[in-house]
């Protein structure tokens, strides 16, 4: 019963993209009375729309094309399913739970300013302290005063302790104090919020490059989960952040944030298929309970009625 409440509050949530992304195609798809090159472009055209993005959009119509010639299917409408199969493939191949499984563990959070990173980091937190794990935020991101006085009111709010220095600090220096103060006071897991400025991205880079050099020195050359922080509402502009951010420092998974008030959720396909990044995280709503951990079996279902 609850896995049930549980997928309706999904499709309640992503219905914009349901209506919009999967509703399109099953409307061109019951449309269409047959399978030639018209509607090979008619159904390349929707997808790309959808925010999927060239790439994974010729995947997909390749995928389906050979689907048509091995079975001989000849009506529009049976390769609905095939559709489906072939986007949840997508999504499994790339998708991997997040790494918790040392005694110690530290989660490296980038995202460009606005995305929902400082709310990402409060519900993780929260997400986190529902499962018995001590956390302890370190706010890094000293570029903006705004960004630690924030994250700090978040900390007060989830009883979490927070490791900060002044506005123009080096990032560096609070990445050290924190792992130190993580080790003494017993944390099982380190979240650290980082400056996410793409203007000058040497810059970035070598901020983030001097934070993974102090987590390996302090933390015994601990792997960190880095976890990259998009907006969902952005569409194509999140994938290209994703590039970007690839380019700079190792991801290991997404938090694709603000889900339920967009149109545009085709951009989780672009991102496992292209990319090979897998989304860890899901915001679907303002409260803390609304980041889910990402299932693809639950998303396909959720919008494919």
């Amino acid at each position: 019963m609850k896995f049930i409440s549980w997928i309706n509050k999904l499709k309640d949530k992503l219905n914009k993209t349901r209506l919009n992304f999967v509703g399109k195609i099953y409307n061109f798809f019951k449309s269409k009375e047959r399978i030639d090159a018209n509607f090979w472009e008619e159904l390349e055209e929707i997808l790309i729309n959808s925010d999927i993005g060239v790439f994974t959009a010729n995947i997909l119509i390749n995928k389906l094309k050979h689907i048509v010639k091995i079975e001989k299917i000849n009506q529009p409408s049976l390769l609905i399913e095939n559709l489906k199969e072939e986007m949840f493939i997508i999504l499994k191949e790339s998708a991997s739970p997040l790494n918790l499984n040392l005694d110690f563990n530290i989660i490296l959070i980038v995202g460009v300013n606005g995305a929902g990173k400082t709310t990402s980091i409060a519900k993780l937190t929260r997400y986190l302290k529902e499962k018995d794990k001590k956390v302890l935020l370190a706010a890094a991101d000293t570029f903006r005063a705004a960004a630690i006085d924030q994250l700090e009111i978040w900390a007060k709010r989830l009883n979490v302790d927070i490791i900060k220095h002044h506005s123009g600090a080096d990032p560096a220096a609070v990445v050290h104090d924190a792992i130190k103060a993580a080790h003494a006071r017993k944390a099982d897991i380190l979240i650290i919020d980082t400056a996410g400025r793409l203007q000058n991205k040497v810059n970035l880079m070598e901020e983030l490059r001097k934070i993974k050099k102090v987590i390996t020195k302090e933390a015994k050359n601990l792997n960190p989960e880095v976890l990259l922080v998009l907006d969902a509402n952005t569409g194509q502009n999140a994938f290209q952040q994703a590039k970007i951010f690839k380019e700079i420092v190792e991801i290991s998974g997404i938090i694709l944030a603000k889900l339920d008030g967009t149109a545009k959720g085709g951009i989780i396909f672009g991102i496992a298929s292209e990319l090979k990044i897998p989304v860890k995280f899901i915001g679907i709503g303002e409260s803390l309970e609304d980041l889910k951990e990402f299932n693809p079996q639950d998303f396909i279902e959720a919008i494919f009625e």
